[in-house]
């Protein structure tokens, strides 16, 4: 019986991953922590319906991964909650992505904020619970967008400071591997895919569910082996073209 914790987990991704985990047995997700950037009050209707769904085992939390005190204290709600379990998986979700050119770029500190700093203060207060769960799993959500190697590709996409924080963050998960190797831990990204969110967009190559339920397989069947790696979700029929989604494991 797992725990989880999301970040971002009232739309898009995130909401989509606390949905599809709600959905499996109990005996292979015991609880999931949903953190929340807005109040109770503010709560997307999506989200709003899914805990009326499952009140028993989705438990919101606030959670501003840009506040440090406010991570530390939402660390401390999930550890009460526990009663003395650990945590056993966190999915660093919570993103932002700005567009426009290079010259146009002008939020890249907040980026920054989110899709960095934000990862790395949620991973270092809730390393206490994590260490005594048991599956001590890591999960960063990237993009092939923030791959150097494949920037060839991408060249065109005019997501700036979203490619310059997600390389960041693949560089922290690779930093906190190495940090938590000998514990045991398995920590990794995972791109999504091009995904029909409201930061995606429509014209985006797949419906959230699919995307979603092929990042899940990743999560779920990945262990200490995929320590430090980079991992591509496969979608059968998407093994060419500009994104790939190929099931092997991404260039940094």
């Amino acid at each position: 019986m797992t725990t989880y914790l999301i970040t971002g987990a009232t739309r898009g991704i995130g909401l989509e991953l606390t949905r599809q985990l709600a959905a499996k047995p109990a005996t292979e997700v015991y609880q999931i922590f949903a953190g929340a950037r807005s109040s109770p009050s503010h709560f997307p209707p999506d989200f709003q319906t899914l805990l009326r769904e499952h009140a028993s085992r989705i438990t919101p939390v606030q959670l501003d991964v840009t506040d440090e005190n406010g991570v530390r204290r939402a660390a401390q709600s999930v550890s009460e909650a526990l009663q003395g379990r650990g945590l056993d998986v966190l999915i660093n979700n919570a993103g932002v992505m700005g567009r426009g050119s290079l010259e146009e770029m002008n939020d890249l500190t907040e980026s920054f904020e989110v899709n960095v700093n934000g990862p790395h203060l949620v991973t270092r207060e809730f390393l206490p619970l994590l260490r005594r769960g048991q599956a001590k799993k890591i999960v960063n959500i990237s993009t092939t967008v923030g791959s150097f190697g494949l920037q060839s590709l991408y060249r065109e996409a005019k997501s700036q400071s979203y490619k310059i924080t997600k390389a960041a963050l693949n560089m922290l998960t690779v930093l906190y591997s190495q940090e938590l190797e000998k514990e045991g831990f398995a920590v990794f990204c995972v791109s999504p895919g091009w995904l029909q969110t409201e930061l995606g967009g429509a014209r985006a190559d797949l419906p959230v569910d699919v995307g979603v339920r092929a990042t899940l397989d990743i999560i779920l069947n990945k262990g200490k082996e995929g320590n430090g790696r980079f991992f591509n979700i496969h979608i059968p029929g998407w093994d060419k073209g500009w994104n790939r989604y190929d099931g092997g494991e991404s260039p940094w």
